[in-house]
């Protein structure tokens, strides 16, 4: 009988090398979003394997392409992070023709996408009700700051304006300290894979009814859905959720914190943490740091009384994480039983070989960039391949698409680009 890591080891080969047809070999989606929050779900459904067509304006393009870019002349790594496995066609939606083209894109989709500013796409003329006229069964799908029936409808929102107004804000940080944005984009990226959920459920009900529908994702929404739990804390102190540092936002056990280890460097910290379920954790944890006379100690008895008692907790901790490196502290402590986890920076995951040959880092090549190493897709799927495919260049796309998909001839793609349309 094959033992249990082989058996792990040939399944993970399995997930890498995908089997079958891509999930979303026949979705097309009409993608005409920016920056982060629709690109980032319009990259899922590429990685998926969607044929995702986005639409940019001549010359410049979307405007994440120059965003934070280290040459003006080169797409940004910052475009190219969240435009994988996509294509690209220059359309100019200010001129009639490039809304003609457009209406025709529309006709042969199944998902149309845009997260401009509020009020954009209806002055273009493609707001859900004129989409939907050119093709019932399309899924139309928007993401927006604000609720567009609410008393902030009108105004512009970024990842940290939703983290702002979602209360992510508002419990990160020290006790004592002011609100700080959290390091990651839940805002944004939160949003876009939210989107991609709703967006794959219209499709599934299209299969029964036929008929496409309007899906609706607000970044604040998505933000607070990101946070239930501090609602079940609000619940206990029956006020707003304070901030708590490191600590469990339900104030229920300790330790629960980042300790220093041996080095010294900014995240040479193990983040350790014993669950508020019972004492078992607690128990582990003081059996490997050698100090079991504690376990019988009346102020540590219980997940409470420990929170109370966290300053003398951190202490002892503190002394034991510190003859010890980051790594060694996870691995004695996971293999232990107690929760442990280095504080890894973002050059050691994007350096870690194990993270690259899983696919959490893969290598792509793009066309000016040469090698570029990003990261993939987090969905595995045993019949369904996943591979990554570089940003595209901007209007790289333009003649298979409008060749292959509308019919065009060259004489009218030239003609297109000649009157600035493409």
């Amino acid at each position: 009988m094959p033992n249990s890591s082989s058996m792990h080891e040939r399944a993970g080969e399995q997930f890498a090398a995908g089997i079958g047809e891509k999930a979303l070999r026949d979705i097309t989606v009409v993608d005409l979003t920016q920056f982060e929050a629709g690109p980032s779900c319009t990259q899922m459904l590429g990685w998926l394997g969607a044929n995702v067509i986005k639409v940019e304006p001549p010359v410049k393009g979307e405007q994440g392409r120059r965003a934070s870019t280290d040459d003006p002349e080169v797409d940004s790594v910052y475009f190219m992070l969240l435009n994988a496995n996509k294509r690209s066609v220059t359309c100019n939606l200010k001129h009639e023709k490039g809304k003609e083209l457009l209406r025709r894109l529309i006709e042969k989709a199944d998902v149309f996408i845009e997260n401009f500013g509020p009020g954009v796409i209806e002055r273009l003329g493609f707001s859900y009700e004129e989409v939907q006229k050119i093709n019932p069964r399309i899924i139309y799908a928007q993401v927006k700051g604000f609720n567009p029936s609410g008393p902030y409808a009108n105004l512009l929102a970024f990842d940290n304006i939703a983290q702002a107004v979602g209360g992510s804000l508002s419990v990160t940080g020290d006790a004592d300290g002011r609100p700080l944005t959290p390091g990651v984009n839940v805002g944004d990226t939160g949003s876009g894979l939210h989107c991609s959920v709703g967006i794959l459920a219209a499709l599934w009900q299209r299969q029964r009814t036929g008929k496409g529908q309007r899906i609706e994702i607000v970044m604040q929404e998505a933000v607070i859905n990101f946070g239930r739990i501090l609602y079940a804390a609000q619940d206990i102190f029956k006020a707003p959720v304070p901030r708590r540092g490191n600590a469990h936002i339900m104030g229920a056990s300790a330790p629960c914190e980042v300790y220093p280890c041996k080095g010294g460097g900014p995240n040479d910290y193990c983040l350790i943490y014993t669950s508020r379920a019972g004492n078992h954790q607690w128990h582990a944890l003081l059996k490997v740091m050698g100090r079991e006379e504690l376990m019988d100690d009346p102020r540590f008895a219980s997940p409470q009384l420990r929170f109370q008692h966290q300053d003398e907790i951190n202490k002892l901790v503190t002394e034991w994480s510190l003859q010890r490196d980051k790594h060694t502290c996870m691995k004695e402590l996971g293999e232990a039983g107690v929760p442990a986890g280095a504080v890894f920076d973002t050059m050691e995951l994007y350096e870690d070989p194990v993270l690259r040959k899983q696919g959490a880092f893969v290598t792509v090549q793009h066309p000016v960039r040469g090698d570029f190493t990003m990261p993939g897709c987090p969905v595995r799927m045993s019949d369904s391949p996943i591979e990554t495919k570089a940003a595209p260049l901007l209007g790289a796309d333009n003649n298979d698409v409008y060749r292959g998909l509308l019919g065009l001839s060259e004489a009218e793609i030239a003609g297109l680009a000649e009157e600035e349309v493409i």
